[in-house]
């Protein structure tokens, strides 16, 4: 018997390169969201060192989200296990958007180079000042089996139903 089986699991070993930002949804759910940064070198055909750094969008839920807000600060090695998540939503324009992030299932503090988180007071004020909305999907899975919904915004998706999308505000 044939089984189709599919996994979306994400390890990462990166630095920080930005602060956590640190959000509520409106329905309570807390949000943190950071940049981690990976190294990849190679040697090419000629024998001479080339280097690639990947950037990857993290988010992190409620509890979880409190703890990195509360630990990390930019430059940080950490340790991070989750999935994949992409996000769709039309912006202002009418224009179709696309994010695709890792939704954080666990992480470590691996090296803090001697520095201090930036705790959860400034990653809310950091949180408070940022520019830009997060719109997550309706349903949105969070680290403790809990669903975030809102009715703040709609999308029609390609089979004309419509989906419940919300704005994280500042």
């Amino acid at each position: 018997m044939a089984t189709s089986r599919s996994l979306n699991k994400v390890l990462l070993i990166g630095n920080l390169t930005r602060n956590p930002v640190l959000r509520s949804t409106s329905n309570n759910a807390t949000v943190c969201t950071f940049g981690v940064a990976t190294n990849d070198s190679w040697k090419d055909s000629n024998g001479n060192l080339q280097e690639r750094t990947e950037f990857h969008n993290v988010v992190a839920w409620n509890k979880l989200a409190e703890i990195c807000a509360q630990i990390l600060s930019t430059g940080m090695l950490v340790w991070i296990e989750g999935e994949l998540r992409t996000r769709t939503w039309e912006d202002s324009t009418g224009g179709r958007r696309y994010k695709t992030e890792i939704k954080v299932n666990d992480m470590k503090l691996l090296d803090d180079k001697g520095k201090k988180g930036i705790g959860i007071d400034a990653a809310r004020s950091e949180g408070d000042s940022a520019e830009e909305d997060i719109v997550i999907a309706d349903d949105q899975t969070t680290n403790d089996n809990t669903s975030v919904k809102s009715n703040e915004e709609k999308v029609t998706t390609n089979d004309d139903e419509e989906d419940d999308l919300f704005l994280i505000s500042n």
